[in-house]
């Protein structure tokens, strides 16, 4: 399914409009409300909770954004709820609740984090947590993932929902424990039409990849990730069709 042109109009924010200085956290309430009232778009994570319930969380380790540490798929989602996030007043929330927030006013960019460990076919559970809870929402909503299993897996879960891949350069300095083998095998992004995916997130630095060229060719949407300054923005917009940003307002 193709990426509406809902996603393209304006830049996305990326984990929401936030500003740590200003007690406004990553992937919070006042993240989403702040880019909600700015007319943005929103990406944002999911992580699975103990009890298989998807929260919206970029982390494995909770310790940097709630200095309390250890995995949150060992806690319950009724334990994350009641967790503040550091340097602010908000607490941690489920996806239900951000579509109750969002309630279709910009499009959501939902990427699901890789259950697996190593990018492969254990996957299941955060992906229909989910489907569900995008399965009475009425907004623009797009799911993608590291994993190409997983994307694969909300074809047949979700098939009304765009769907993508977030790719990478996959340098092994940056991905362990991944393996060096499954990072040679990502690069190349060779399970695009296999995950039936319709989009892709790549990292802007590696925009001049030739595969991202010939997917765009083939008529794939090309977002990237993430721009941090207006600069950044002007050259990976020669290559993307639209950004996911942070750390400034872009022009």
């Amino acid at each position: 399914m193709t990426l509406p042109a809902a996603f393209l109009e304006r830049p996305i924010t990326h984990r929401g409009l936030h500003d740590r200085a200003k007690g406004v956290i990553e992937n919070s309430p006042s993240a989403f409300k702040a880019a909600i009232d700015a007319g943005y778009g929103i990406e944002l994570d999911v992580q699975l909770s103990f009890d298989a319930q998807a929260m919206v969380f970029h982390d494995y380790d909770m310790a940097r954004l709630t200095g309390e540490g250890g995995p949150i798929q060992t806690r319950t989602a009724e334990t994350v709820r009641g967790m503040t996030l550091s340097d602010s007043d908000d607490t941690i929330f489920d996806l239900q609740s951000v579509l109750d927030l969002v309630d279709g006013r910009v499009p959501l960019l939902i990427e699901i984090k890789d259950q697996d460990g190593a990018m492969g076919a254990n996957v299941g559970p955060l992906e229909r947590a989910v489907a569900d809870a995008l399965s009475s929402y009425d907004g623009e909503a797009a799911v993608m993932s590291f994993n190409p299993h997983s994307t694969a897996m909300m074809a047949n879960l979700a098939p009304n929902r765009p769907r993508g891949l977030v790719t990478s350069a996959y340098d092994p300095s940056d991905w362990a424990p991944l393996s060096a083998k499954m990072c040679d095998h990502l690069r190349g992004i060779p399970d695009f039409d296999s995950s039936g995916s319709s989009f892709i997130s790549h990292e802007a630095k590696d925009l001049g990849r030739p595969r991202v060229t010939e997917l765009k060719a083939q008529g794939a949407t090309i977002l990237c990730w993430t721009i941090k300054s207006q600069a950044q923005a002007d050259a990976a917009l020669k290559v993307a069709q639209n950004i996911t940003f942070e750390g400034f307002i872009p022009a």
